[in-house]
């Protein structure tokens, strides 16, 4: 693919029309939803009223219902059980890994599938987010990137995925508790590390994010919200401009050759490109650093050389790198570097003035950790392909 190509999106991304019939409150924007209930036969003049005490229900409190929603009328409330649902992707499943966390399978219009991840830590809780039903990016090191991409997730399946793990840890606000900071935070921090790459759905994750931090509802700061991209570097600006949130970069090599390799989108944009873009984000965002993100992979990108080189890369650019070991899956390419290897990997970029924290590996018990994710029935399609070849009878 030439450098200058356009950013297309195949066809089978674009969700389909789904049936006609009550529309989901869920992933509206406030302007949006004020459209809506006007369109439903609220006065104009009462619509952002309306707005704001739906909101709070739905996105402050977690209800599910109209009825409960005791500062309507109940002919109101009849209205718009007749017009609208509260709907968040359905949970097929929940596991809970030794060290404490939880990998859902949640299932979503069309019947297609996708994982979320809650981390519990003793001063946080992570939610990592998909943004697509598999991914197109083919990372070689991801197993996520051996899924097709199927679609991308609508903003009310994104934000959803929070709203369906704030049931699981059951901390929507009681009456009389405060909301944002004040409130019950075991889910204090969202990342788009999920499946998929976020910045290829950049619509839907900007209006999600935007719900997800509106001050009266779910409150999330921006701070506490960071976006991964492999490099989509036109669209990094956007991101500055429209969301401000944190950012990381899947980044995982020192050279093009490498980085070719593990990251293909590095073809389309370059390390020299992708960097140039990197230096103006922190003033675009106001956000105090970029995250580099670097998977450990024995003998690949592990040498002394690399580290070296990275810190020459990012020079100029506060930031900080987080060294992943390599999370294995059946089938991958890869080996995990060594934990020496690792270890003076992180000392040299220490020494050069960064933070190079080694994230300890999280859920690998129930494939949760990063690099892992891949829903359930993906997982477990075989193509006439495959298990022809499994039976000796590929040509």
């Amino acid at each position: 693919m030439s450098a200058s190509a356009p950013i297309t999106q195949d066809v089978l991304t674009i969700p389909r029309k789904l049936p006609q019939g009550p529309a989901n409150i869920v992933g509206l924007t406030r302007d949006e939803l004020r459209d809506a209930l006007i369109a439903a036969g609220t006065p104009e003049k009462q619509a952002k009223m309306r707005v704001n005490q739906i909101w709070q229900w739905v996105y402050h409190w977690g209800v599910r219902d109209f009825d409960a929603m005791t500062n309507l009328s109940k002919g109101y409330r009849a209205d718009l059980a007749e017009h609208f649902v509260i709907e968040v992707p359905e949970v097929v499943s929940r596991n809970v890994s030794a060290d404490g966390t939880r990998k859902y399978l949640v299932r979503i219009a069309g019947g297609h599938e996708v994982e979320v991840v809650y981390i519990p830590e003793t001063d946080r809780g992570t939610l990592c987010v998909s943004s697509q039903v598999g991914c197109t990016l083919t990372c070689s090191f991801c197993h996520t990137g051996t899924q097709k991409l199927v679609r991308n997730l609508t903003a009310g399946e994104i934000v959803g995925q929070i709203m369906v793990a704030r049931d699981d840890l059951d901390e929507w606000p009681e009456p009389g508790e405060g909301t944002g900071e004040n409130g019950p935070r075991l889910l204090s921090n969202v990342v788009l590390m999920g499946m998929g790459e976020p910045l290829y759905n950049f619509d839907n994750v900007r209006n999600a994010m935007k719900i997800a931090m509106d001050g009266e509802g779910i409150s999330l700061s921006r701070r506490r919200i960071t976006l991964s991209t492999s490099g989509v570097v036109p669209e990094i600006a956007k991101t500055a401009e429209e969301i401000g949130c944190m950012l990381a970069v899947s980044f995982h090599a020192t050279t093009d050759e490498i980085r070719n390799k593990l990251v293909p989108i590095n073809k389309r944009w370059p390390i020299a490109e992708l960097l140039d873009a990197l230096r103006a984000y922190p003033k675009l965002s106001n956000s105090e650093r970029i995250t580099f993100e670097y998977v450990m992979l024995k003998d690949v990108n592990d040498s002394d050389e690399d580290a070296r080189r990275l810190v020459k890369l990012i020079k100029g650019i506060p930031a900080k790198i987080n060294l992943i070991p390599f999370n294995e899956w059946p089938g991958a390419p890869y080996e995990r570097s060594d934990w020496a290897r690792i270890e003076a990997f992180a000392d040299i970029i220490y020494k050069a003035g960064y933070a190079s924290p080694i994230r300890t590996p999280r859920g690998e018990d129930i494939m949760a950790a990063c690099g892992q994710l891949k829903s359930a029935t993906e997982r477990a399609r075989k193509s006439r392909a495959d298990i022809a070849a499994e039976a000796g009878l590929s040509k």
